[in-house]
This record gives structure tokens, C-alpha cells and sequence, in this order.
């Protein structure tokens, strides 16, 4: 059972995750964080010690919430060719999912904090590493039980996969067009069939 500071901490990064995702680190003032929680300065910084730290914990909050999605929807399958395609799957519909999280918490965060905020661009790029990883460490299963090709470099088209899917999403919001991540995908099933199997 939570204690009751573990359910205000919760409550709090429930309410202003979305917020600092939407405006970013340096937008987001104490007073957007008292007026959506409804508690006081004091309230807020006897759970997360500043406003750093709690632009932290609100990144891994909604980070977290993303990549629980992502695996739930990959859960479909055993065989780690069509989890590939099952992640591609789960982005055709990412726009519509990710307004719900304030936007893209990867894209979002990570162009708002590069050149603002070290500490905070870290975190995102230790997300995108852990991504790229999951997705390297699956195509290798991929290669071993042979439903992909041995001669592909498991490392480069992970780093592919992402880039293509954080570029679309980028054009998606942007033009406010949820072509660009359909047609993304499509792409990179595509490339799945054609470049990185038998």
C-alpha cells in the first residue's frame, strides 16, 4: 500500500508529466504546477527537492507509461520478426495515443532540453539508447532463430527504425498529419521483408 506521500508524489507527476511535455522545461512555471495540482510551493518541493528534479521524474513518469504501451502491444507475438513488425504496428496510431501524454515525451523533451538543460537531455538520450537497444537485442533474436538475415548489422537498423519513426512523428506534429508516421511504418515494413530477412 502507497503512503500518503507516494500517492501525493504520484498525483503530482500525473498532473504536470503532460504539461511539461507539452510547454518543455523552461516554459513551465511553479505557478502552471500549483495551479494544475491545486497544492502549494511547499507541497510540491517537500516531494521532489526542485523543479529539475521533479522535470525528471515527470520525464520517466510518462517514459515509462510509453514503453509499457509499446511492450503490451508487442506481446502479441512470440517471434521476434513479427514483433518488429507489431512495433511498427503500434506507431501508425502513435499521434492519437501520444496527445493523451501531451505529445511525443522523447521528441518533446529532448529538442526543448538540448542546449537548455544537460541533465535533463542525458535522461533522453539514455532513453533513446535503452530504445535502440531493445530493438537491436530483438532483430539479433530475430537472426538467431533465423527469421531474419545473419548479414545485417542488428545495431544500424535499430538506430534506422528509430530515427525513422522520431522523424515522422516530428512531421506528423508538425504538419498535424498522421501520413507521415502511417507511411513510415509501412516503410520500414517494408524493409523488414526486403532488406532484413532470408
Amino acid at each position: 500500500m502507497l503512503t500518503k506521500a507516494e500517492i501525493t508524489s504520484q498525483y503530482i507527476l500525473d498532473t504536470v508529466a503532460p504539461i511539461f511535455n507539452q510547454n518543455g522545461y523552461a516554459a513551465t512555471s511553479l505557478k502552471d504546477i500549483t495551479e494544475a495540482t491545486g497544492l502549494t510551493k511547499g507541497a510540491i518541493y517537500g516531494n521532489f527537492e526542485n523543479k529539475e528534479r521533479l522535470a525528471i521524474e515527470a520525464f520517466r513518469f510518462t517514459v515509462k507509461k510509453l514503453l509499457m504501451e509499446i511492450s503490451k502491444h508487442m506481446s502479441q507475438s512470440d517471434s521476434p520478426k513479427q514483433k518488429l513488425f507489431l512495433l511498427s504496428d503500434f506507431y501508425r496510431n502513435y499521434y492519437d495515443y501520444s496527445k493523451r501524454l501531451g505529445g511525443c515525451p522523447i521528441l518533446n523533451i529532448g529538442v526543448d532540453a538540448n542546449n537548455q538543460n544537460a541533465l535533463l537531455l542525458k535522461k533522453v538520450r539514455q532513453v533513446i539508447e535503452k530504445i535502440q537497444d531493445k530493438i537491436a537485442a530483438l532483430i539479433e533474436d530475430g537472426i538467431e532463430v533465423r527469421e531474419l538475415s545473419s548479414e545485417i548489422n542488428a545495431m544500424h537498423y535499430a538506430k534506422r527504425i528509430d530515427s525513422m519513426l522520431q522523424g515522422a512523428i516530428f512531421m506528423t506534429y508538425t504538419m498535424n498529419d498522421d501520413f507521415y508516421l502511417k507511411d513510415s511504418a509501412d516503410q520500414i515494413d517494408q524493409m523488414i521483408i526486403e532488406e532484413m530477412s532470408y
